[in-house]
């Protein structure tokens, strides 16, 4: 296994992670004598190779279910100081309550410490105030790093979903609690097909932050399902691997996201170690083709043009998220990558502050293409933009998707 110093916690840290969002029993959060034996074996399994492979950090969340109850049959297990263990707490109006809530994850864990706990889903204005607090005050980040005080966590992070704006604004907090500044790391997106927040990687590796990339793979693609034109466009590598290497291939990028479901789930991913010291040649055509086949479909090589100079659901007609809508249809048009572009697009309007937006079809109907005109006003192509936004409805609206733990 290849490991990275994880920014100032100065935690090796694997570039593979186990992320556990994908082999605990559902999302509704159950005691463990609903486990099902089979479901359990499984999850322990799984550990026991990721462990077994060096990748020791196992990454959770509060809202992942039961996975911590289930963890905490397993991990207890290993030698402590051989893991990183992370889970993940949502902030709350009162920071009482986030503490209240991290007390009852460390039971469930059955751990004394965690190496790193990072408030989950800072995804919005309001939740990086509730984070933050009112000048850096008060909020959870000030509790959180009282925990850390009483030994309870080593390292405060934080993940997120949020708009590029909002992200660089919670890496660049100057909130102090007991002699830290800011945040210690961060959980984000960022992958070959989605590089918008490249800006915070390089915010975050300028504060000497850890960089956690979040569901490379699944948010990331749906890799392991790949339409067959992304299949051969990335031959002779698959498209996890692909992605995998791109992410790796940046320094200030410290560790991917395995979402693991079973062992097996390893193997691909794996593929991408002996590659690391060559990456640039091995890319490199890759790169040229997946480029040439988009600019072909589009107009442009980069899955992202036209989006990104659209204002988002909180300045669009009708709370439209308008950048996210054109980004997926290219996708769709450019690389085949119809699946995917459904799975995101549908979790419009049922996504809340995860993946917001209004949902499109219930909004565009009453939104003229004059509107979408004015709206599109700093866009290179601007009076392409109706048609790219009502095109992305045509072809992947429909059936409606809602985050995995809303069921």
């Amino acid at each position: 296994m290849e490991y990275r110093r994880f920014g100032r916690t100065n935690l090796q840290m694997p570039v593979f992670s186990t992320g556990g969002m994908r082999y605990q029993q559902g999302w509704k959060d159950i005691p463990l004598s609903e486990v099902e034996a089979e479901v359990q074996a499984n999850l322990e399994k799984t550990i026991r190779a990721s462990i077994g492979l060096g990748i020791n950090h196992i990454e959770t969340a509060r809202g992942y279910g039961p996975s911590e109850r289930q963890l905490g049959q397993v991990l207890p297990s290993f030698p402590r100081d051989e893991l990183i263990v992370q889970t993940k707490i949502g902030p709350e109006e009162d920071p009482k309550t986030f503490v209240a809530n991290f007390h009852e994850s460390l039971e469930r864990l059955k751990l004394e410490h965690v190496d790193l706990l990072a408030i989950h889903g800072i995804n919005d204005e309001h939740k990086l105030l509730q984070s933050v607090g009112e000048d850096g005050q008060g909020g959870c980040l000030e509790a959180a790093r009282e925990l850390q005080k009483q030994g309870k966590a080593r390292w405060i992070g934080f993940s997120t979903h949020a708009p590029l704006d909002v992200i660089l604004e919670t890496i660049n907090t100057k909130a102090e609690h007991h002699g830290h500044v800011g945040f210690d790391y961060v959980n984000l997106h960022w992958y070959y097909i989605f590089q918008r927040n490249w800006a915070a990687v390089q915010a975050a590796t300028e504060a000497d932050m850890g960089v956690f990339i979040i569901s490379p793979s699944d948010k990331g693609g749906k890799l392991y399902a790949p339409p067959k034109k992304l299949v051969a466009l990335c031959n002779p590598l698959s498209p996890i691997v692909f992605n995998d290497l791109f992410c790796l291939s940046h320094e200030e990028v410290h560790t991917l996201s395995i979402g693991a479901a079973k062992p097996s789930d390893y193997d691909e991913h794996l593929k991408t170690l002996k590659l690391l010291g060559h990456a640039e040649q091995i890319l490199s055509p890759i790169i040229k083709r997946l480029r040439h086949a988009m600019k072909q479909a589009i107009g442009s090589g980069n899955p992202e043009a036209f989006s990104w100079d659209l204002p988002d659901h909180r300045q669009a007609p009708g709370g439209l998220n308008l950048p996210i809508m054109v980004w997926l249809r290219n996708l769709a048009v450019g690389w085949d990558m119809v699946d995917y572009g459904k799975m995101r697009f549908n979790l419009l309007g049922n996504g809340g502050d995860w993946f917001p937006g209004a949902k499109p079809a219930d909004v565009l109907d009453s939104i003229s293409d004059a509107d979408l005109l004015k709206a599109a006003t700093s866009s290179p192509v601007p009076d392409r933009i109706p048609q790219l936004v009502r095109q992305s409805v045509a072809l992947l609206g429909g059936e409606e998707v809602k985050r995995a733990s809303k069921g």
